[in-house]
């Protein structure tokens, strides 16, 4: 189980008819007695700003960090929707907080799909009384309520993890196969946690665990409007040590991060692509996510090819110290350049190696002692057919 995993916590997934195939679209994370507990947010930076992040952002600033229950819609993004796409936000808190029994500004709203098109304000107030009341608690409820926010994932991702050996536990569910860098992606996650903790600690907790997680992600290079990662704290297992709370939140939002790497659209490869070596550690994040950004990378670990020079290329476009007669690159453990150019290597276990799934290349610049790892994938045919035209 996963957003129901920690004690005070109930949720659902329905099919409300967002989406004409009859998938579930419509998701509920709520507080068993519908009272707000300790709540935090990150957001995408993206200026084209979705109606609901900026309804959830104004929410929690009006509760002071409090919040009853998550309401998410999938099939339709209400992004670019204007003055009618925020008044549809507020109306999906206001309905969902009718049922609960809590005050509109106590709920907070996600939703992905299509952008630019107006949100079935009318299907979804229709079926948001039946969500209400096929909240439950237990692993059902949670995997209905992952189920029902998927959009082009090919399963539902989910995680749990105790925290620590004080009883209480962290869960998650998250919906993310594309548009995933920089800093979030076309994702959304409700994490939830039965640890009492007050809101300026949660909140620094979910910045940090998101910094090591979600916002190492790096697709496609695209950015959503609409990332939005939730957490609520009902506080049900009493106060526990702040560093096992954030070890437990790291892992959840790794673990959901790396679903997401594993579940991208058309993707064949998984690599975790390392940058060490940097004059900073500020240059090594530069040049990961320009290699981890770069088409023609992906392309060659698309098709196998251990291409060095195409990561070492991208480096040394990234603005950063670079010197190429120091630069080295490996696959697998295998080095296959040192100084800029290509030194005698296992060929066999080399192209055994780019013939998994998941990869681990490093880049090493040979200046200092920066180091900054991403998560990322190919690029494939099957992206491309998934993403061209508005589906």
């Amino acid at each position: 189980m996963s957003v129901t995993a920690a004690r005070g916590f109930v949720a659902a997934g329905v099919h409300a008819g967002i989406k004409p195939s009859g998938d579930p679209d419509l998701s509920l994370v709520a507080t068993v007695d519908g009272n707000a507990v300790e709540a935090a947010a990150v957001f995408t930076s993206n200026k084209l700003t979705a109606a609901p992040v900026l309804t959830s952002d104004a929410h929690l600033a009006s509760t002071g960090g409090r919040a009853a229950a998550v309401i998410l819609n999938s099939g339709n993004a209400n992004a670019a929707t204007g003055a009618a796409g925020r008044a549809d936000a507020e109306a999906m808190c206001a309905a969902t907080a009718a049922g609960l029994g809590c005050e509109p500004a106590e709920v907070l709203v996600c939703s992905t799909g299509l952008i630019g098109i107006p949100l079935p304000i009318d299907v979804i107030l229709a079926g948001i009384p039946a969500l209400v009341d096929a909240r439950a608690e237990g692993t059902d409820a949670g995997d209905a309520a992952a189920a029902a926010i998927r959009t082009t994932d090919t399963f539902a991702k989910q995680s749990t993890a105790a925290v620590g050996n004080s009883g209480a536990v962290v869960g998650g569910m998250a919906k993310g196969a594309a548009m995933l860098a920089p800093n979030m992606a076309t994702m959304l996650a409700v994490v939830t946690t039965d640890a009492a903790v007050d809101h300026d600690t949660l909140r620094t907790m979910l910045r940090r665990a998101v910094q090591g997680s979600f916002n190492v992600l790096v697709t496609d290079a695209c950015q959503s409007t609409n990332d939005t990662v939730i957490v609520l704290a009902s506080g049900a297992a009493g106060p526990v040590p702040d560093d096992d709370l954030q070890t437990a939140l790291d892992s959840v939002c790794g673990d959901l991060a790396r679903q997401m790497c594993e579940d991208a659209e058309g993707a064949t490869k998984v690599i975790d692509l390392t940058v060490t070596g940097a004059a900073s550690a500020e240059d090594a994040e530069a040049a990961a996510r320009k290699i981890a950004g770069s088409a023609l990378c992906k392309c060659s670990w698309f098709g196998q090819d251990p291409y060095w020079g195409r990561l070492a290329a991208e480096a040394g476009a990234a603005g950063v110290a670079f010197d190429q007669e120091k630069v080295s690159v490996t696959y697998g453990g295998v080095q296959v350049a040192a100084g800029g150019v290509t030194v005698a290597h296992d060929e066999v276990a080399v192209t055994a190696h780019m013939a998994q799934r998941h990869l681990d290349i490093v880049v090493d610049l040979g200046l200092g002692d920066g180091s900054f790892t991403v998560l990322t994938n190919d690029l494939t045919h099957d992206y491309v057919d998934e993403n061209t035209g508005g589906s």
